[in-house]
């Protein structure tokens, strides 16, 4: 039987293992640096020949103050490269706990969802219901209408509907509701 979820039905198809895009801005961050310790460099050499030269004091100041300015923006952008690369660290580690608590819970789930499928499936041998009529059943617990059944079993509407009601008069149930509240009544605690 082919095993259809509510989500594959919708088209919603997210997953834990998707994330969103990382910035590219600490990657570019190291170049953006060395082109400010360059232009440093580069006017901090000129300073020192116009300096050897005899230039003005005003022209040197100017050169100071360019060389001053790239130097402050390098430090600035280590400092926030620092923090980018510590907050994506922390990211890391945190996607991993996540990742580590969401295949627990997976185990866990499909451990005991095993054994639920199980019980229903010995219930629907005690209504003594046809191999087509317990397919009809799960695909009707899962949530699917009628005519998602049909479509997933390759049938009409019509037989689907057919299987449904000869599932609930064999259940000895009024329709889908009581199908569902027979099988998930005593799981969910009381309001």
């Amino acid at each position: 039987m082919r095993q259809m979820t509510r989500s594959e039905n919708t088209g919603n198809s997210a997953s834990l293992d998707e994330a969103p895009e990382a910035s590219d801005a600490p990657r570019r961050s190291p170049l953006i640096v060395g082109i400010f310790l360059a232009i440093a460099i580069a006017i901090g050499a000129d300073v020192v020949g116009d300096l050897l030269e005899g230039a003005s004091v005003s022209h040197v100041l100017v050169e100071l103050a360019v060389v001053s300015a790239a130097l402050l923006g390098a430090a600035i952008l280590v400092r926030d490269l620092a923090r980018e690369r510590a907050r994506a660290h922390h990211l890391t580690r945190q996607l991993a706990v996540t990742h580590r608590d969401a295949q627990r819970y997976r185990e866990e789930a499909t451990e005991l969802l095993r054994g639920l499928g199980q019980t229903i499936d010995r219930q629907l041998e005690r209504w003594e219901l046809s191999a087509a009529e317990k397919e009809v059943a799960m695909l009707l617990l899962k949530g699917l209408s009628h005519k998602e059944v049909a479509d997933v079993r390759g049938t009409s509407e019509r037989t689907a509907r057919t299987q449904a009601r000869a599932v609930y008069k064999k259940a000895g149930l009024e329709g889908r509701a009581e199908l569902s509240a027979f099988f998930l009544e005593d799981l969910l605690p009381p309001g």
